[in-house]
């Protein structure tokens, strides 16, 4: 399939030219482009126009989960009819192994796994080795280890009707494929057996695959909807992947054992000789314990610091990641194009990944917690991943020193969209104190006058803080004043994250207090008022590039403002506040000239997190369809049967079965209700 853009917007302001550009470079073989673009020029618009003129598979890189959520669903609006998938670390929480010699202190790896995220990644891996009009939306997880590509695909299989297999030998292709067998309710990856047939789901989407059999082969193939057990559809075929992207063939774990048994040996002499007996003995019971669990069940906890073995790579040698599932031409170069928005940080945050988790595996292996070889489960190094991503678009309001030398190198220069289509001009700049001075009351006092007085006109408010701790505490402090605030920084959650952001737009609460996550790409047109608290404590929070951005977020809104609350003047606020001066001063040249109005951009409300609310909404739809005629005849009988089936629900943990059966029971007593009033009525 082609990429079709699914929009009745046409490229304007400096859109156009900046398109034009891009094509011409890709075409022309460029490898690196730059592509300056203010806050709210609409630079993911000028990408979606890039990716349909040149039909090639995409990978956005964004630095944080958060945007990269944004940008996936900005995708989807976009390409309706494409595959659109959203790659970020599937950890909630993770803490990564490590020790600290002085303290003689080993932290052992801790780590909550997101369920739902994992499905996406497999969703995204399994698109990228199916189709070709394919865009990853990813966070910089995608330079870290992934299972070879190669595997993966091997050990996929075509079911389809007629499928010459049994239903024994079925059994056993699963296991071997990694899925588990279950008796209880069914959850990705997992697959039970019910008389002569085999129910399966898969890891990339919440549906069964109900297969039936008849002696040696598959005579059905039933899609069901895995909370309500309605029939979807009967299937003539379907694809089946591995339940783990990891996959070694049987042959070849035997081998890798046997490689880190002899790894195991060198490094003991090793440490022998040099006189280390603790680490020697230290090691040798780690590995071993890991290598019997290895030849039993074929895993262990911490087994990919083993995975140099088990994918056959030599010592040094780059990880398979998720750019091993793009596409390449037979010379093995790229086939297809990257984007890395918000360049300025996503750029450092890649070069910096391998120093941090090397000096971290150094030292475990030094003290014999680790074999050598675990140095070779890593990110991918800087000139890996340059040699692993097709050609590339930067895309910034603010890039950073490498994007301008790569700018300078390639035969289009940097390319600039500063005009906005919308008109929208950079926010009006006032400088207040953080001290209490004359009139002005001090920061805090003076921007809850001004946070309210926005609020009453129905617009919302986004302060930043320095720290984590300040922003919670400012949020609670803003809450017992009576203006609804949430916080939002690293450490909340990724899927509540986006939540809040999106309860934020729909206007739910008024105040957004954040760190340095509300700096970059987020998308927030409703914010009529930017708050930038100590803005003059110089550092990395208030950079130049970080209050140009911070500032940016006024951008989207006609009526848009700032607030930078200082004592005095620092060099990073001079240029900043420079800089903003000078595009607002264009843009507003450009509106003169095409007598062009300012508008508030309008965008439509949605969160990644909507899929997942709606496939909710319309299980409980599904249900009533089914129920009503027999609600109508017997209600009192019917909500009591489903109360019935609530409970079991929670008896057995299966709360999002009883959560739509909930959800179900309100509407059948909502309209038990209006009936009852309408005949009081009457």
């Amino acid at each position: 399939m082609e990429f079709k853009l699914a929009t009745d917007k046409k490229p304007a302001g400096d859109q156009p030219q900046a398109i034009e550009k891009l094509v011409k470079g890709i075409k022309n073989g460029e490898t690196h482009q730059t592509l300056l673009g203010v806050t709210g020029s609409g630079k993911t618009y000028t990408a979606a126009n890039v990716i349909q003129q040149i039909g090639k598979p995409a990978l956005v890189i964004a630095h944080n989960k958060t945007l990269a959520a944004q940008l996936a669903q900005e995708y989807r609006d976009f390409f309706p009819e494409n595959a659109v998938h959203f790659f970020v670390s599937y950890y909630d929480y993770y803490q990564p192994e490590a020790y600290m010699p002085t303290s003689d202190t080993y932290i052992e790896k801790e780590a909550q796994i997101n369920e739902e995220i994992d499905r996406l990644r497999h969703a995204s891996t399994q698109a990228l080795l199916t189709r070709k009009d394919v865009i990853i939306v990813a966070s910089v997880s995608c330079i870290y280890g992934l299972g070879a590509p190669a595997e993966y695909l091997k050990r996929h299989m075509k079911i389809e009707r007629g499928f010459k297999t049994t239903r024994a030998d079925m059994l056993r292709r699963l296991i071997d494929m990694y899925f588990e067998r279950t008796n209880a309710d069914l959850v990705p990856g997992h697959f039970r057996a019910v008389g002569n047939t085999i129910e399966i789901m898969p890891t990339n989407e919440r549906v069964i695959y109900r297969l039936g059999f008849t002696g040696d082969s598959v005579t059905s193939i039933t899609k069901i909807d895995a909370i309500t057990r309605a029939i979807i559809e009967e299937s003539e075929t379907f694809f089946l992947f591995p339940a783990k992207h990891f996959v070694t063939p049987e042959h070849e774990r035997k081998i890798a054992i046997e490689e880190i048994q002899q790894e195991l040996e060198v490094q003991l002499a090793k440490f022998k000789s040099e006189g280390k007996l603790l680490e020697a003995e230290r090691l040798r019971r780690r590995t071993q314990h890991d290598l019997a669990l290895m030849r039993e069940v074929g895993y262990c906890n911490g087994i990919e610091n083993y995975s140099r073995h088990f994918d056959r790579r030599k010592s040094g040698e780059a990880p398979y990641t998720l750019l091993s599932y793009f596409p390449h031409k037979e010379d093995g170069t790229p086939d297809f194009i990257t984007i890395i928005d918000e360049s300025h940080v996503s750029i450092p945050q890649i070069n910096g990944m391998y120093a941090g988790d090397r000096s971290r595996k150094d030292t475990l292996v030094e003290f014999g917690f680790r074999l050598p070889s675990a140095v070779d489960n890593r990110p991918l190094k800087f000139a890996e991943f340059e040699a692993n991503i097709g050609q590339r678009i930067y895309t910034s309001a603010t890039p950073g020193k490498y994007e301008y030398e790569k700018a300078a190198e390639s035969g289009i220069g940097m390319v600039e969209q500063i005009i906005r289509p919308t008109g929208l001009v950079d926010p009006a700049i006032d400088i207040r104190p953080i001290t209490e001075v004359g009139t002005y009351p001090g920061q805090i006092k003076d921007f809850i006058d001004e946070a309210e007085k926005v609020i009453k006109g129905g617009a919302r408010v986004l302060t930043t803080t320095l720290t984590k701790k300040m922003a919670e505490d400012l949020s609670e402090f803003l809450t017992e004043r009576g203006i609804s605030t949430k916080y939002i920084h690293s450490d909340v959650d990724t899927i509540e994250r986006i939540e809040i952001l999106t309860d934020f737009r729909r206007g739910k609460f008024d105040c957004l207090v954040g760190v340095n996550l509300l700096r970059e790409g987020l998308d927030l047109p409703e914010v009529e008022l930017v708050a930038i608290l100590d803005a003059d404590k110089q550092g990395f929070l208030r950079s130049e590039t970080a209050l140009i951005q911070t500032i940016g977020r006024a951008a989207r809104n006609v009526n848009g403002r700032v607030i930078l609350y200082a004592d005095e003047m620092t060099p990073a606020l001079d240029k900043a506040i420079g800089e903003t001066t000078r595009r607002r001063n264009r843009q507003l040249a450009y509106n003169k000239e095409h007598g062009i109005t300012p508008k508030t951009i309008a965008k439509e409300i949605k969160s990644i997190t909507d899929q997942m609310r709606t496939e909710h909404d319309e299980t409980v739809d599904t249900l009533l369809k089914v129920d009503m005629d027999l609600f109508q005849k017997n209600p009192k009988g019917v909500l009591k049967e489903k109360k019935r089936q609530m409970d079991e629900a929670v008896a057995i943990l299966d709360f999002e079965t009883a959560a739509i059966i909930r959800d179900e029971i309100r509407i059948l007593e909502a309209s038990v209700t209006k009936k009852s009033k309408k005949k009081t009525t009457k």
